[in-house]
C-alpha cells in the first residue's frame, strides 16, 4: 500500500465523447438508498421539523437523518410524544406534522396519535420503519401489522417493500394528508427498503385512482342555499373545525357581517371567528352557553360549515333543532346527512364555498331583504340573562380553577397559543379564553385524548417559535406525557405549562357527584390539597418533578399569587416553567347538557335551567 499520490492526467481524447457521457451522466437520476430517498422527498416536500424516536427497524433513516442540515430531528421521550407534537405542529402552522417511529411497539405507541389526528382532521405524516420484508408474517421480532392496524384511522396506510417506490410513496401520502378534509396518512418502510438502493427520481408520478377531492361547489346548491338564508328569520351560522383547517376566517367574518346571522363556534372551532365579534354567541354544546345552545334549538336555519353534528353539540339527535332546514357544507361527502339530514347539501372546501356564496347571497338579498329583528332581540336577552359565570371563592378555601385560566388568557393575550388537554380544564380554557384569531386553540376535540396537551404545546412553539405557547393541563393529564419537558428543556423549546390541579380526575369526579349519588370512584390522584391549610400527599410533586426536567417549577396556593406566577412564567424563556396551580376539586363546569337527553335541557348551574321558547 502506498500513501503516494497519483496525478490526475487532463485526458488528451476528443471533448465531444466525454461531453456525451456527462451529460447522460448528469441526466440519469442518482442512486439514493430507500432511506436516503425518504430524506430526499421530505427534503423536496419541504418538511423543515420531523419529530420522533429511533429503533431498529428504523435505523437506516435515522443514519441519513444524522446528516441532514435541512430538516431538524427533535428526540421525543415516547412515540405519543412525537405524534402529538406534530400535531400541534400542524394545527398551529396549518402546515404538514411528520412524526418518525420503529416497528412493533414504537409504531403502536404513535395509535392514539394517529386516531386523534383522525377525528380532528389534523394533517399529519407518519413514518414508521418495518421489520425485513423477507421476515414479515412470521411474528418477526417487533412485527406488527402497523399498515392494518391503522388503517381505519388514517385516511390511508402505504407499506413500502421497494426503494424504488419511496418518493412516490412519499409524495402521495403527502399530498392526501394535505388535500380535500385533512388528516393522517402512514408510511412502513420495510427495513431492507430502506438499505438497497434505487434510481431516486423527482418529480415521481403520483397515480392516485379515485382520489378526488371536490372544493368547488355546485352552482345550483349556492343558489339555493342563498335563497334559503334570505328567506330565514332565525338563521345560525353553525361553525366547525373546519373552517379552521380551510383557512376560511377571513371569508367567514365578511359573510357573517353581510347576512347579520348569529355565529357559534364549536369546541374545535374556537377562534375561527372573533370571540370580540357581536354576532358570535360562543361555544355551543354540552358544555356551551346558553345563548348558544339555545340558538340552535330554536333556529329555523342551520347554515353547517364545516361541521359534522357532533353528540358532544346536538345531545340527543331526535330533539335537536326540531324546527330548523339546513344547509351542509363539508368538503367531506361523508359527513353530510351523516347525522341530520342537510335540505341543501354542499360539498366543497369551506372557503372556497364561502367566496361563492357570499354574492350569490347579496343578489338573493337585493329581490328580498331578510328580517332578523326579532331573533336578535330574542338572543340578547338569552346573552343578558346567562352569561359564563363562576364561584370565585370556593368552601374549601382554594383557588377558583376558571379565575386562574381566565387571568393566563387575559395576560397572555390573543396572539398566544393555548393547548389543552382533556377534562374540565379543557372546557373552562375554551370558555374563560378569548380567541380572536384561528390557530390559537389546540386541542383534542373528537378523540379526547388526555396527554395531549405537553406534547402538542412542544409542537405549536416548534412551529411558531415567536410566539407564547401554553399547556393548559389537568394533573391526571399531566402524568400521562409529562416526559416530554425532558425534550422542551434539551431542546430549548420555552413552553409553559399550567397545571390545574384538583388532585383528582375532575371531569369524571363531576358526572360522579351529579349521576352516582357523590359516590368518588377511583378518581382521587392525590397530587393536591383537597382543602386549604391541610397536609395532604402530593404524589408526585409537580414542583420538584419540574425542576428534576429541568424546567421553572412554580406552586401557586392563593389569589394574590396568580398574577405574579403567570408573568414570572412569561418572562422566563430560558427553560420550559410548570405552574402548580392548586385549585378546588369540586368546582364544576356549566352550563351542561347532561348525556343522551335533548338541548333543551341544557342547565346553567345545578338545577337551574333557563326559560325558553318552546314554540
Amino acid at each position: 500500500m502506498t500513501t503516494e499520490s497519483t496525478p490526475v492526467t487532463t485526458p488528451s481524447a476528443p471533448a465531444p465523447k466525454a461531453s456525451a457521457r456527462a451529460a447522460k451522466s448528469a441526466a440519469e437520476p442518482p442512486m439514493l438508498t430507500g432511506s436516503g430517498a425518504i430524506l430526499a422527498s421530505l427534503e423536496k416536500l419541504g418538511v423543515t421539523d420531523v419529530f420522533g424516536l429511533p429503533g431498529g427497524a428504523i435505523m437506516p433513516f435515522y443514519d441519513e437523518l444524522m446528516a441532514s442540515t435541512a430538516i431538524r430531528h427533535i428526540l421525543v421521550r415516547h412515540e405519543q410524544g412525537a405524534g402529538h407534537a406534530a400535531e400541534g405542529y400542524a394545527a398551529a402552522s396549518g402546515r404538514l406534522g411528520v412524526c418518525i417511529a420503529t416497528s412493533g411497539p414504537g409504531a403502536t405507541n404513535l395509535v392514539t396519535a394517529i386516531a386523534d389526528a383522525h377525528m380532528d382532521s389534523v394533517p399529519l405524516l407518519a413514518i414508521t420503519g418495518q421489520v425485513f420484508s423477507s421476515s414479515m408474517g412470521t411474528d418477526a421480532f417487533q412485527e406488527v401489522d402497523i399498515t392494518g392496524i391503522t388503517m381505519p384511522i388514517t385516511k390511508h396506510s402505504f407499506l413500502v417493500t421497494d426503494p424504488a417506490d419511496v418518493p412516490g410513496v412519499i409524495a402521495a401520502a403527502v399530498h392526501i394528508a394535505t388535500t380535500g378534509r385533512p388528516g393522517p396518512v402512514l408510511v412502513d418502510v420495510t427495513k431492507d427498503a430502506q438499505q438497497k438502493s434505487a434510481p431516486f427520481i423527482w418529480p415521481p408520478k403520483v397515480d392516485l385512482p379515485g382520489y378526488r377531492p371536490v372544493t368547488k361547489a355546485h352552482g345550483k346548491q349556492i343558489q339555493a342555499a342563498a335563497q334559503m338564508i334570505v328567506e330565514a328569520r332565525k338563521p345560525v351560522l353553525y361553525v366547525g373545525g373546519g373552517v379552521v383547517r380551510s383557512g376560511a376566517s377571513r371569508e367567514l367574518l365578511a359573510f357573517a357581517e353581510k347576512t347579520g346571522a348569529p355565529v357559534v363556534t364549536t369546541l374545535m372551532a374556537r377562534g375561527a371567528f372573533p370571540d370580540s365579534h357581536r354576532q358570535n354567541l360562543g361555544m355551543p354544546g354540552m358544555h356551551g352557553t346558553v345563548p348558544a345552545v339555545l340558538a340552535l334549538q330554536e333556529s329555523d336555519l342551520l347554515i353547517a360549515l364545516g361541521s359534522r353534528f357532533d353528540d358532544r353539540v346536538t345531545g340527543k339527535v331526535s330533539e335537536f333543532a326540531p324546527g330548523a332546514k339546513v344547509i351542509h357544507i363539508d368538503i367531506d361527502p361523508a359527513e353530510i346527512g351523516k347525522i341530520r339530514h342537510a335540505d341543501v347539501p354542499i360539498v366543497g372546501d369551506a372557503r372556497e364555498v364561502l367566496l361563492d356564496l357570499l354574492p350569490a347571497f347579496e343578489a338573493a338579498a337585493a329581490q328580498q331583504k331578510p328580517d332578523t329583528t326579532d331573533w336578535w332581540k330574542r338572543l340578547e336577552t338569552l346573552r343578558a340573562q346567562y352569561p359564563l359565570g363562576y364561584v370565585d371563592d370556593p368552601d374549601d378555601g382554594l383557588l377558583a380553577p376558571q379565575a386562574v385560566i381566565e387571568a393566563i388568557g387575559k395576560l397572555s393575550g390573543p396572539e398566544a397559543v393555548y393547548a389543552a388537554g382533556v377534562g374540565q380544564h379543557q372546557m373552562w380554557a375554551a370558555q374563560f379564553i378569548e380567541y380572536e384569531r384561528p390557530g390559537a386553540w389546540l386541542n383534542s376535540g373528537g378523540a379526547g385524548t388526555m396527554g395531549y396537551a405537553v406534547p402538542a404545546a412542544m409542537g405549536a412553539k416548534v412551529a411558531q417559535p415567536d410566539r407564547l405557547v401554553w399547556a393548559i393541563d389537568g394533573d391526571g393529564c399531566f402524568q400521562m406525557t409529562n416526559q416530554e419537558l425532558a425534550t422542551c428543556t434539551i431542546n430549548s423549546i420555552p413552553i409553559k405549562v399550567a397545571i390545574i390541579n384538583n388532585s383528582s380526575l375532575g371531569m369524571v369526579r363531576q358526572w360522579q357527584t351529579l349521576f352516582y349519588d357523590g359516590r368518588h370512584s377511583f378518581t382521587d390522584l392525590e397530587t393536591g390539597s383537597t382543602r386549604a391549610g391541610e397536609e395532604t400527599r402530593m404524589v408526585p410533586d409537580f414542583v420538584k418533578l419540574a425542576e428534576a426536567y429541568g424546567a421553572l417549577g412554580i406552586r401557586v396556593t392563593q389569589p394574590d399569587e396568580v398574577e405574579p406566577a403567570i408573568r414570572l412564567a412569561m418572562e422566563t424563556n430560558d427553560r420550559p416553567v410548570v405552574i402548580d396551580f392548586i385549585v378546588s376539586r369540586d368546582a364544576m363546569v356549566w352550563p351542561m347538557v347532561p348525556q343522551g337527553v335533548g338541548n333543551s335541557s341544557v342547565q346553567y348551574a345545578r338545577d337551574h335551567a333557563p326559560e325558553w321558547d318552546e314554540e
